[in-house]
């Protein structure tokens, strides 16, 4: 889930910006601060904007720099166990698929695709069912469900498994076959 936070910070101006745009220096000081940080409460920063009431700036003994106190809004995401998200296969292995959801990338292990049994195929790369003719390969569109979150200090080190196995997850194919096949089994119990 996305959220804004309004944030207060100090940045540091070095001489060699005093003749740009305050607002363009703070900006970019905050975005090389903030985005990609991760913070057990906000998340996962996205993106800074808005920024603004920045002070006059205060020169600290033997730093040529001014510093400013500063007012700012961050764009963070928070995945949550159990939220269902939309996200694309950015690659497959052996062992899995992984999904891109907003800024960071989860986990969906092979079991957890489909109940189909699938095999990999990779020359493809895809994975295949025999069964059903279900196959997932790099840049589908899939829906997910977040299974567990384990956020640490970097999105690199931060893990996030997803599955696709319930009803109305998956591709948008599979999910317009399982609602098929439910009306079907509906019209049938009416008979």
């Amino acid at each position: 889930m996305y959220y804004v936070h309004t944030l207060q910070d100090t940045f540091k101006m070095a001489p060699e910006y005093f003749d740009r745009d305050i607002e363009e220096v703070a900006k970019l000081a905050l975005k090389r601060k903030y985005e990609g940080m991760i913070d057990k409460k906000l998340g996962v920063a996205v993106s800074v904007f808005n920024v603004r009431n920045i002070s006059d700036g205060a020169i600290l003994p033997g730093d040529p720099a001014t510093h400013h106190n500063v007012e700012f809004d961050i764009l963070t995401y928070i995945p949550y166990v159990d939220e269902v998200v939309a996200g694309e296969v950015t690659e497959l292995a052996e062992f899995g698929a992984f999904v891109r959801i907003g800024p960071i990338e989860g986990l969906v292990h092979v079991s957890q695709i489909t109940n189909d049994f699938l095999n990999f195929d990779k020359k493809v790369p895809a994975f295949v069912s025999k069964k059903s003719g279900r196959s997932l390969k790099k840049g589908d569109a899939v829906l997910a469900k977040i299974s567990t979150v384990s956020m640490k200090n970097t999105v690199k080190d931060s893990k996030i498994a997803l599955t696709m196995k319930p009803e109305g997850l998956g591709k948008a194919e599979w999910i317009t076959e399982g609602a098929r096949r439910a009306r079907a089994e509906a019209a049938k119990k009416k008979r």
